[in-house]
């Protein structure tokens, strides 16, 4: 290379020209015959490599490998040889500018940190993306710890860029930089905030991609599908998409449902509210009516006559409805409830199931229904507990109760 550096300086002389003008020239047909060389090997390295990792892939059983391909590690890769060229080259070429000379050097050294940086994080993007396709780390906050060592990569790089443009030690100018400790943190606040949250998210296993949570704060009902060091990014079920900070799933509180979809069933907890003066005790005519009901003919049967045997013991006046002990309509009402959603096969018998009563209100008495659908998917669950409440809701005139409905204008015309 220095033969041929004086070669064209010296032929440049003999046709005549100045040597200030031959050195000038001499150094821009280099540049020029540098550039195209480096071209030229980057082009023949990058086939190279690129092509040896495209056999490796496809003789491979891992998948590492593909990722390894597809984040464009081995063309980064293939970048090193060129840099390691020109930063030999140099000196020969601008032999006679030792100000140009220094410029370059600081130029291919940073440009090296830059590729050096663009290879740490295609690799750590290719172990991201191996790590979701293992079971047990699919569902983990990845992202946020790729990010915090990203961030790290490139304030170091970013420290190494800086001490070598500005000619300063490291130590001096981490020393330097240690006095705006209070504005660095400021401006990373968030990004702390996020890390730290990240951990305890994963170590308490709070939310887990793919988990469904609301988060009222903001407006966030549906699933999460990604996690990362500022950001957890939740699919709302209307295909919107709502961004959280990640500080906020440890600072504010919000609801996962895991615990449901992992349950063998989906609550239900719904209320019917009756009026309070539709509640009255049965008389023996109301009682033999309500046994035509299949599922009430073998309790009333037998509740009937504990009944009628208390009362003839105690010989208990019964000339008066409300001596003794008797049915209501809403008790009957509440075990015709109970028995129905024993034998409803949409509902999970394995688990709680209660018709109980609830205090009443201004509006009326409510009965309550708690049990579990047997099938979670959103759209059976509704279609369940529809099913359920849509017979209920008929069954109510049969016990003679009725239903509270504030008025419209139309039952004021009525009357």
């Amino acid at each position: 290379m220095e033969k041929l550096s004086h070669w064209i300086y010296f032929k440049l002389q003999d046709l005549g020209m100045s040597e200030v003008w031959a050195k000038y020239l001499n150094m821009l047909l280099l540049v020029i015959i540098l550039v195209l060389f480096l071209f030229l090997i980057d082009y023949i390295i990058r086939k190279i490599i690129v092509n040896t990792f495209g056999r490796l892939t496809t003789n491979s059983k891992t998948k590492f490998d593909d990722f390894l391909v597809r984040n464009k590690t081995p063309r980064n890769i293939a970048h090193i040889v060129p840099i390691l060229v020109a930063y030999e080259t140099v000196p020969y070429i601008f032999r006679d500018f030792s100000g140009l000379e220094n410029i370059l050097f600081k130029v291919i050294e940073v440009f090296g940190i830059i590729l050096f940086l663009w290879i740490i994080r295609s690799l750590l993007n290719t172990i991201k993306d191996f790590f979701k396709t293992l079971p047990n780390l699919k569902d983990k906050p990845i992202d946020s710890y790729i990010q915090v060592f990203m961030i790290f990569s490139w304030a170091i790089g970013i420290l190494f860029a800086f001490s070598i443009i500005t000619g300063m030690e490291l130590w001096k100018f981490l020393t330097a930089l240690g006095t705006a400790s209070a504005v660095i943190i400021l401006v990373f606040r968030d990004t702390i905030l996020g890390f730290v949250a990240s951990i305890q998210v994963s170590i308490n296993d709070m939310v887990r991609i793919g988990d469904w949570i609301t988060f009222e704060k903001y407006g966030a009902d549906g699933d999460v599908i990604e996690i990362n060091l500022s950001t957890v990014k939740v699919q709302n079920f209307d295909k919107t998409i709502t961004t959280i900070p990640t500080y906020a799933l440890i600072s504010d509180s919000f609801r996962n449902w895991r615990g449901m979809t992992n349950a063998q069933g989906r609550r239900i907890k719904r209320a019917l509210i009756l009026k309070q003066e539709s509640i009255h005790f049965l008389t023996n005519d109301e009682v033999e009516s309500l046994k035509k009901i299949r599922l009430l003919t073998p309790y009333l049967s037998s509740k009937e006559e504990d009944i009628n045997n208390y009362n003839s013991e105690n010989k208990i006046d019964k000339s008066v409805l409300i001596n003794g002990r008797n049915l209501t309509n809403i008790g009957v009402f509440r075990k015709y409830m109970d028995l129905y959603l024993n034998n409803h096969s949409g509902i999970n018998k394995e688990m709680m199931i209660m018709a109980r009563q609830l205090a009443p209100t201004s509006q009326g008495l409510p009965l309550e229904v708690y049990a579990f659908s047997n099938d979670k998917r959103w759209e059976n669950y509704e279609y369940i507990m529809a099913d359920v409440f849509d017979h209920l809701l008929a069954a109510i005139p049969y016990f003679k109760l009725e239903g509270f409905e504030l008025p419209s204008s139309t039952n004021f015309k009525n009357k």
